[in-house]
């Protein structure tokens, strides 16, 4: 099953303590991860930001319960409901979510900060623990600049697009700089190459490439077939088969008979290596995202 959202795991781990005992918090993960039948990938599923989903999402459930009093940590490392722990279940609740908690006035405190979460959460009742929410909008703004770029290759000449894939593999690491790195060749009489470029900074051995700005049409397993024998005729091994476009099944299966090595990068992976290697795009805004460290608090 997926990762459940965080407020999913508010009545579930109040059920957890309510035997009104001392527990450690890392057992109610535990315990938790088994309630929810989580794999061990589940359980170790990571946000973009590096933390564990699901223990993030424990997380924020302690810090809510904790902000409401519905629980209290007596010792380091170790959670104990609270009587408005104990009320809450004895009012037998089928759920408990964020609007659930906002009934107690310390859920309320002044400041902008909340005023917008409290706007954000009257709308949505099963609102996302506010690290998924980052991840989540990131995404949607990752996703819009990868079709910008998309539409400004498209607007660009082919031979524009040739040099953009080599300019993208040598910010990769591939053979140093462009001058000594690698060219774009795509000229009549190229026998199928659109790039030539260093696989390392010595010059070792090279890559070659193959760039189709398509735009409606798929690429095809008689394209890829054509760019292994254009390999051929250059007695090279290694090559890069790059589009705007994508491929189809038939082309992703295709493999050469001999040792030939064939990359493919199809559109929607062009445009996030693009990002990732700041190729066409720059960086407006960096945050760093905190929260509390439970574990250093819970160290002996």
């Amino acid at each position: 099953m997926p990762v459940p959202e965080f407020q999913e795991c508010f009545l579930p781990f109040l059920k957890i303590i309510g035997d009104n005992k001392l527990h450690k918090a890392s057992d109610i993960k535990e315990t938790l991860a088994e309630h929810f039948q989580l794999t061990e990938a589940e359980k170790n599923e990571r946000l973009k930001s590096g933390g564990k989903r699901f223990g993030n999402n424990v997380d924020w459930v302690r810090s809510y319960f904790k902000r409401v009093s519905v629980i209290e940590t007596p010792e380091k490392g170790y959670v104990k409901i609270t009587k408005r722990g104990l009320d809450i279940l004895k009012e037998k609740p089928d759920s408990i979510d964020i609007k659930y908690l906002k009934r107690f006035s310390e859920y309320i405190v002044s400041g902008k900060k909340n005023e917008n979460e409290n706007a954000a959460i009257d709308g949505d009742e099963k609102a996302a623990a506010p690290e998924e929410v980052i991840d989540e909008n990131y995404e949607i703004l990752r996703q819009a600049l990868a079709d910008e770029l998309l539409s400004q290759i498209h607007a660009k000449k082919s031979d524009f697009f040739e040099r953009l894939v080599v300019k993208l593999l040598v910010r990769m690491g591939y053979g140093g700089s462009m001058e000594d790195a690698g060219k774009a060749v795509g000229q009549s009489g190229d026998g199928g190459i659109d790039g030539i470029i260093k696989e390392d900074k010595l010059g070792l051995d090279v890559v070659y490439l193959q760039a189709k700005r398509w735009k409606d049409s798929s690429i095809g397993r008689p394209e890829i077939q054509k760019f292994v024998g254009a390999l051929a005729g250059h007695g090279a091994k290694k090559g890069v088969f790059i589009t705007t476009s994508t491929f189809t099944e038939d082309a992703r299966k295709y493999q050469p008979h001999n040792d030939t090595k064939i990359v493919l990068i199809d559109g929607t992976e062009l445009m996030q290596l693009m990002i990732d290697y700041n190729l066409g795009v720059t960086t407006v805004a960096s945050y760093e995202i905190k929260r509390m460290d439970y574990d250093f608090f819970e160290e002996e």
